[in-house]
Order: C-alpha cells, then structure tokens, then sequence
C-alpha cells in the first residue's frame, strides 16, 4: 500500500474497526475525507441535507445493527446543527463515531468565521472527545472511538479532525481494539431481588437490552412463577413485540396515570432500567413515581449482561419450567370511521407488516397504540429516549439501512416531523423502505396539555396560537413529492388502512398524512 494521508488512514482504520456506514454532510474541511471515501471501498456513504438527520440516523442504526455507524460534520457549527439527536442517542445508549472537521491548526489562530469550541460542544452529548494532532495519529484515534462507540450499552465518540492531519501524509491503520466482557451482578443482590419478587404487589422494570425477545422470555416466565408485574420504562430503545411474544406494559408518560400504576407496587426490581421519574416538574405533584414507601431494587445497570442477568434471577426463584404468557395474534375487524387516535391504533396493530421495524414518535396521538399493537404481527418498536423532538424520520433512515430486508414503520406527529423533514430526501436518494405516517392535528397537542400540567387555567387566544400549526398549515404531500416521495392524505380509518396495506406491496418510501 502507497504512503498514506491522515484522511485515507482514517477511513481504513473505521472500516477495519468493522464501521460500514458513514452518514454524511460533509464542508471545506471534510473534503480530504470526502475524496477518501470515493476511491477506498468498504464504507457506505449516505448523504443527507442536514446534521440532524445524519446523526439521528446513526443512532437508528445502531439499535438495529448493534454496532456503530459514523457521521461527518463539518466544523462546531455542523456538530450543533446535530447535537440534539446526539442528545437523544445518548439517552438510548447507542454507540456512535462522530467525525467532525476542524480548521487547520495553523487556521484556528486567526479566528475565522466558522472558527468554534468544537470539543466544548461536543463534550455535554459524547462519551469520548478527543482531537488528533498529526496525521500519524489520525488511525489510532479513530480505532480509539470506534472502540468508545462500542462500549456497551453505546456510547457516543466524537474524533475531531483539524483538515491539516487529514491532508498531511504519514498516515498508518490503527488497531482494532477488543470490546471487554460484559459483567453481570454479584450473588447478594441475586438473593435480594429473588426475594422482593412475590405477588402481585411487586414489579420487575425492564429497560435496554433486557427487551430482547430471549430476555423478555425469562423475565416472563419469573412473572409467571413469581406472580409479579412486567413493566418497561416509557422510552425504550428497542423492544421486541408482538405475537408470541411476552407483552410488557410501560410506564405511562402522562405523571398522574403514572403515579396511579405505580402506587400499587411495594417492592421494586430494576433490571436495565432507571426509577421512574417524571419528564418534567409539576405544581403540587411528585417528581418520583414510585410509591414513597417502596423498597427499589436495583439489580443491573443497562451496562450489564442482562440476558444473563435474567437468565439467573429465573434460576433463583426457580421459574426455569415456567410458562410465560405469550400475546395472542389480533382478531381483525374492519375499522370505519373518522380517524381518531383509537382507530388509528386499531389499523396500526392490524397491519404492521411481518418483522417490521416500527419508530414511534407519536406523541400524543399515540398513546393508544402500545396496548393495540401487542398481539400485532411479530415486530421491532424504537421510541425517542431523550425527549428531543424530530429524531423519528432520520431514526428510520438508520433502522433502514440496518436492515435492508426489514419494512420501517415511521409514526410521527406533523409538528416532530416539521422538525427533520429533510431526512425524506435521503430516503428518496437511497430509496428506503420506509413509509411514514403523519398524524396531522396542525397543533403542537402536547403542549396544549402541558400548559393545563403546569396550572395555567383558560389560556387566551395568543398562547393558543403559539401552540398551533395552521395559518398556513403544512402540505406535507406536497413536501414529501417535491423530495422525491410519494405521499397521499387520508381522514377515516377505512383509507389509512388500505394505504397502510397498498405501500406493503409496493417498495421504496411512502408518505401518508393522516388528518385528525
């Protein structure tokens, strides 16, 4: 192999380190790297239109593929535009590479206009920063983040790369760095969980990988035996749901239904999951759900081998032979009427498609879907974790490029959409297979019950405006064709679900805005 520069080192050291995808929108900076990619195969390139989309992108593809995807942005501006699905990838616990351009070292004296605290910005949503100082360095480093991204549960690794070390040359591959084995829980806390777990006063909360379908089954079988609840937290990364599959509740988001269902529990168990805490503070209510005298036990971390974790708390309660309730297939009916958020959960659960890979960020509108859907096709179910809106569209672009052969069902509300409706484009450019439905109240709806939430009484006409998307309202077929994606609007139950069922047959993206 000829000499190398730090950019050509770099992209060889990625895809040593078993990175295949780089989502990218790439400056003046970036271009070494750029040209890097055009003549070095092995690293698929996916251009999007905004920062966003590409970091939310990479983190949908790791919660498929569970291995890190990188993203390009060009300088401190670039990471900000991104920052919020890195906030939000964080939260999941995905594992992301991050490279970002940086200006020459001899540049960044002179304080030029895109001139920024790349490692300050990148610092509050990654795991690992680090800058490379010379095209020598350039692979190792990117071994180094590689290896960070992969850190279980994920984590987020930013390589900020001045344009000098990518242009200089001396570049060399880095190693590949072995990921360490997974630690499970120590036999003290076995015991004590294993006793917390009786009746149906007793709740044992799933989080992370704990919602795998093999974990599921062991946490279902040690509710059978033991007689305990099953319930995930709100937000969870990814979750395999169902037919055959053991159902789990979650935590509901609104605090006062919140703190009704977990009043009842006395003794908690956490396996992956945190205590559940409110999404935010409330006048005159609690910020902690659980039942003030709970006892909590907090048996592993999302850092943990769960699987085997479960695998040995079925054993210390004796439910290895245990039956675990499995969901039921759906009885299909036909659904008429307006669309209404519990028709539309009843289409949805009828006609999510076969191994499908569902991305909810239905915030309002969708929460009747989780009980509708349990006995739907066999299925993948994403939520946004970090509360950060708009990360849905480019999470299915990921979840997409993960899993070729896997349907994307993308459920959104038109005022998260609004936030990310660029990431269409890329999926026009790639022609996914993914269609996306908008949920169209033209409101931020949420909002209008959180100012009820927070003790506002008959809001005037002004806050309600603040609050709405109309004057002008959005078209969002309009929007998806003019980016490449064919789309079409619906009102009644009866038209979502012949066009949820007519884009099954035909591959590449589909939009349907759905009017409420």
């Amino acid at each position: 192999m000829s000499e190398m520069n730090g950019a050509e080192s770099l992209v060889h050291s990625l895809i040593e380190s078993g990175v295949e995808v780089c989502f990218t929108n790439p400056g003046t900076s970036e271009m070494h790297f750029v040209a890097a990619l055009d003549h070095i195969p092995g690293l698929r390139s996916i251009l999007v239109l905004f920062e966003g989309v590409a970091t939310g992108a990479a983190d949908g593809y790791w919660r498929m593929a569970r291995k890190p995807a990188s993203t390009l942005l060009h300088l401190g501006p670039g990471l900000a535009n991104g920052i919020s699905n890195l906030h939000n990838a964080k939260k999941a616990g995905s594992g992301v590479v991050n490279i970002v351009g940086e200006h020459a070292s001899t540049h960044i004296e002179l304080d030029a206009p895109l001139t920024a605290d790349i490692e300050g910005l990148a610092r509050p949503v990654s795991h690992w920063v680090h800058t490379s100082t010379s095209a020598t360095d350039v692979g190792a480093d990117a071994a180094r983040a590689v290896h960070a991204a992969s850190t279980v549960p994920g984590q987020i690794a930013t390589l900020v790369l001045p344009s000098d070390t990518a242009w200089t040359l001396g570049g060399a591959i880095g190693p590949v760095l072995p990921t360490p084995d997974l630690e499970t829980c120590d036999s003290e806390m076995l015991d004590q969980a294993a006793a917390a777990l009786a009746g149906p006063d007793t709740l044992l909360l799933l989080g992370g990988q704990a919602l795998t379908e093999e974990a599921l089954l062991l946490a279902g079988k040690i509710a059978a035996h033991t007689g305990c609840a099953l319930l995930s937290e709100w937000s969870n990364a990814r979750m395999e749901r169902g037919a055959g599959r053991v159902p789990v509740g979650r935590v509901p988001y609104p605090i006062d239904l919140a703190v009704e269902r977990l009043s009842q529990f006395k003794r908690i168990v956490l396996v992956g999951a945190r205590a559940p805490i409110g999404f935010f503070a409330y006048p005159g209510k609690p910020a902690i759900l659980t039942n003030p005298d709970a006892e909590i036990t907090a048996l592993a971390g999302a850092d943990r081998d769960l699987q085997s974790v479960l695998q040995s708390l079925c054993a210390r309660v004796g439910a290895q032979n245990a039956r675990a309730h499995v969901a039921e297939p759906l009885t299909r009916f036909e659904v008429t009427g307006p669309a209404t958020p519990e028709t539309i959960a009843t289409v949805i659960g009828q006609t999510i498609p076969h191994n499908a890979i569902v991305v909810d960020e239905s915030i309002t509108t969708g929460r009747a879907f989780h009980p509708a859907t349990l006995g739907a096709a066999p299925h993948t179910w994403l939520n946004n974790c970090g509360g950060s809106i708009g990360y849905s569209l480019s999470a299915a672009i990921g979840a997409a490029v993960a899993c070729p052969d896997r349907p994307v069902l993308t459920l959104t509300g038109d005022g998260s959409a609004l936030y990310m409706p660029q990431a269409l484009w890329t999926m026009a450019r790639e022609n996914l297979n993914i269609t996306v439905v908008i949920f169209a109240n033209r409101t931020y709806e949420i909002l209008r019950g959180e100012l009820t939430n927070v003790g506002v009484q008959n809001p005037g006409p002004r806050a309600v405006d603040m609050l709405t998307l109309q004057n002008p309202h959005v078209d969002w077929v309009a929007q998806a064709n003019s980016m490449g994606v064919t789309g079409c609007t619906v009102e009644t139950a009866e038209d979502l679900e012949a066009e949820m069922l007519r884009t099954q047959e035909v591959p590449g993206p589909h939009l349907i805005e759905v009017l409420l």
